[in-house]
């Protein structure tokens, strides 16, 4: 009975713990100045570690393990670092490559820079707000766009709407 005891207390701390570090939308926009100014200092007091390596240092996640990748709920998926609308739930579908995709975004609030890294030659897409990195745009998508827009869960939010 007492290790069952010691070891509910222990998840329950460190459940209490993980969701001490996750930083809400609302906090992110606690910083008094335009995103621009930022630093790097800034993005790391209000970001994850991993929303960092992502949004700042182009970073991405491993393949099928984003938490948005399944999602399929209605709503509005907004950029983790300002809250800036960048997808709807409508033009989200399933491309079998383990990130969530879509095949439209936002209009506006999506930029497109060319990426030549790794000796590739690909279209980085970020938040045009700022200027977090996202993932990259394709052209083996769906009708009506044609597009893939791959993106990182981390560099996402989810906003859900009740309709």
């Amino acid at each position: 009975m007492k290790n069952t005891l010691l070891i509910i207390s222990i998840f329950t701390a460190l459940v209490s713990c993980a969701q001490q570090t996750n930083t809400s939308s609302e906090e992110k926009k606690k910083l008094d100045k335009p995103y621009s100014q930022y630093t790097s200092d800034d993005w790391k007091q209000v970001l994850s570690d991993e929303e960092y390596y992502i949004l700042r240092e182009k970073g991405t996640e491993r393949a099928f393990t984003g938490d948005l990748l399944d999602n399929k709920k209605k709503g509005t998926y907004v950029c983790a670092g300002c809250s800036t609308p960048l997808y709807s739930s409508e033009t989200k579908f399933k491309s079998g490559t383990g990130w969530p995709s879509f095949y439209d975004a936002i209009d506006g609030n999506v930029g497109e820079v060319p990426d030549n890294s790794y000796g590739m030659s690909r279209v980085e897409i970020i938040c045009n707000t700022c200027k977090g990195h996202l993932g990259h745009v394709f052209t083996d998508g769906p009708q009506p766009t044609g597009l893939r827009h791959c993106v990182n869960s981390l560099s996402l939010d989810f906003e859900e709407t009740n309709e």
